[in-house]
Parts: structure tokens; C-alpha cells; sequence
């Protein structure tokens, strides 16, 4: 569909903002009053009658009203919405939420629960790819049961703390050789290259490996391991997608709040933004995973200080979501936190 006439475009604009705003049924009556250009009933409802057969309006068979089909979505996103800027007050809240004074960790969580708070719809963020992240310092400190408390200082601010399994049980004076080897090494490295670059160190010394040699590749195979840097996920405001309930049922939302839990699904999508320009929009099933069917995304990538991208943020919530108010608040948490994570020096 590229185009319709511009009465039925008023038509499908107007059904479609007054579905948003009251979640129910748009009878032509209603939209008779929301019409700013006077004209007959029967116009309307023969405008509805064109838009349905367009497939951008259906009709749910407990009303005379219509609703607006993903395709009527689509149609008015793209084509006939007008965005609603944000006020002074609500960039300079994110501001003051998103300050450059905290760790990268803060502020993706406060960058989640922002969104959630302002739209009153599940927020979601990313966190900075590991790969983009670099090794300032690690430490190691023994636990019981042959487990290594790993504490990593990455960048300039960001404490991460893990335990691993290696294969067996390290003193503490083995443990601080490690780690003096390991930020001599590699401090400033990527964490996604350490590894590889320990292992090739290894290939690549013509003399048997020493005891030392393979304590630390035994620990940075498990320190720098692909499946424990995984993104993070941060998930804000699951509940207030209980509005969903009426449009997929129960189950549907439990669906959706299991996926939130593994968040693979979710994972899968944010990357998808993530290797893509600017604001992205799907609509029920444009994501292409069944969990979100009965859900739209407004999503945005974040970047470093040269543009590259870092990790998206995102608003989820019901098809009838206020997209040109959900849109600009996206785009400018995902500037906001751009600029928070990339001071001016």
C-alpha cells in the first residue's frame, strides 16, 4: 500500500490515533467528532468500508466499529503521523537521569527505567558490546569448591564481578601471578581479542609451554570466554504490559514475560537494530519472533563519541502504543546516553 486518497487518509489517521488513545472499537460517529473537515456519515463509512478492503482497517465481529489492522499501522507511522515533541521539562529529566558522572552499568539501568517511567511501557537496553569494552585491570580472589572470584575494571569506571570454574583449584599467589601477567599484558586490549590473543601467544612458542603459560591460558579461557560476555540485557516496566492481557489474553502476556526472563528472542531483535540506521519500528509480527505478535518496538542504537555503534535501547508495548510520542522519547534517551557515555574531555 503506497498511497490513498487524502480523505481516507484522514479517515484512517483519526481511527487510528482515537484506537490508541481509548483501546476500543471506532465506530463512525466517533470519528464524524474528531474530523476537523465537515462531512456526512455515510462518506465515513464508506471511506472505512475502502480502507478495509485496503486491509488497513478490520472489523472485530462484537462491534460495528473498526480497528486498525498491522498494515494500518504500518500506513500511519510511515506515512501520517505527526510527532509530538518532547517538552523542555521531559529532555531535562533524562539529563539529569542519564548524568556522565556514572558508571556505564548505571546508566543503562537508569537509562531502562527511564524510558519505562516516561512512556508507562516496558524500557529495554543493551549494554555495550563486551568487544567495545577494554581491560583496565583484573583480580582474582579464591572461593571454595575450585571457583575464582573474577573482578574486572573495564574502561575508565565499570566493575564487573563474576565467578568461574577453571579446571582446577588455584592458590592465591597463583592467582595474583595471573593477574599481574594478564594487566601487563593486555591492559587496553578489547576483551573480545584477550583471549584469542593469549591462545596464539601459546601456538606461537617454540619451546614447551611453561607451568605459568598455562595457568594463565587455563584463566583467561574462562575469564574471557564468549558465552559469559554475552550483552546485557536490561529489562524496566514488565508490568506495565498487563494492558496487553485484553488484546493477547493471559497467556500471550506470560509468553512475553518469559521471554523478557531468557531474553534470547529479545537479544536476537536488539541486534538486528543494532546493524541498522537510525530509529527502527516493528509492528506485531515485523519482528519475525512469535513472542512479540501482539507487540511493537520502537528502538534506537546508542553510540561512542566516532558513531560507532555501542548497543540499542528500546520501548516495548502493545500494537496501539502512542508511537509519535514513544518515537521522539527513544530518540533522544538514545542521544542522551550517547553523550553520557562519551564525555567531552
Amino acid at each position: 500500500m503506497s498511497s490513498i486518497d487524502d480523505r481516507p487518509s484522514l479517515v484512517l489517521k483519526a481511527l487510528v490515533e482515537r484506537y490508541i488513545h481509548d483501546g476500543m472499537p471506532v465506530g463512525s460517529k466517533r470519528l464524524l467528532q474528531d474530523l476537523a473537515n465537515p462531512v456526512s456519515s455515510a462518506t465515513v463509512r464508506n471511506d472505512m468500508v475502502l480502507l478495509e478492503e485496503k486491509g488497513l482497517l478490520a472489523s472485530p465481529h462484537t462491534s460495528a466499529g473498526r480497528v486498525p489492522t498491522e498494515q494500518g499501522y504500518r500506513f500511519f507511522v510511515d506515512k501520517l503521523m505527526t510527532m509530538s515533541p518532547l517538552t523542555s521539562s521531559s529532555v531535562s529529566h533524562l539529563q539529569s537521569q542519564l548524568a556522565p558522572d556514572q558508571t556505564p552499568h548505571e546508566l543503562v539501568e537508569r537509562a531502562s527505567k527511564a524510558l519505562s517511567d516516561m512512556t508507562s511501557l516496558a524500557g529495554v537496553v543493551v549494554a555495550p558490546k563486551q568487544d567495545m569494552s577494554c581491560l583496565r585491570q583484573v583480580e582474582f580472589l579464591p572461593l571454595a569448591g575450585k571457583r575464582v572470584l573474577v573482578i574486572l575494571v573495564l574502561n575508565e569506571k565499570d566493575v564487573q564481578n563474576r565467578v568461574i570454574c577453571p579446571d582446577r583449584e588455584y592458590s592465591e599467589q597463583e592467582l595474583q601471578q595471573i593477574a599481574n601477567y594478564l594487566n601487563q599484558r593486555f591492559a587496553g586490549e578489547g576483551l573480545h581479542a584477550i583471549k584469542d590473543q593469549v591462545l596464539n601467544s601459546m601456538r606461537a612458542d617454540k619451546v614447551e609451554m611453561s607451568r605459568m603459560m598455562q595457568m594463565v591460558v587455563d584463566m583467561a579461557a574462562k575469564t574471557f570466554d564468549d558465552d559469559v560476555h554475552q550483552p546485557e540485557c536490561v529489562v524496566s516496566g514488565q508490568s506495565n504490559l498487563i494492558q496487553m492481557a485484553g488484546e493477547g489474553g493471559a497467556d500471550q502476556l506470560q509468553t512475553l514475560f518469559e521471554s523478557f526472563q531468557q531474553k534470547k528472542d529479545l537479544l536476537h531483535l536488539m541486534d538486528h537494530c543494532a546493524r541498522a540506521d537510525g530509529i527502527q519500528v516493528f509492528i506485531g509480527q515485523e519482528s519475525g519472533f512469535q513472542v512479540f505478535d501482539e507487540c511493537s518496538m520502537v528502538a534506537a542504537p546508542y553510540t561512542d563519541s566516532d558513531q560507532n555503534i555501542l548497543g540499542v535501547l528500546a520501548v516495548i508495548g502493545p500494537k496501539r502504543m502512542p508511537y509519535q510520542q514513544v518515537i521522539p522519547m527513544v530518540d533522544m534517551t538514545a542521544k542522551i546516553l550517547s553523550a553520557a557515555l562519551n564525555p567531552a574531555d
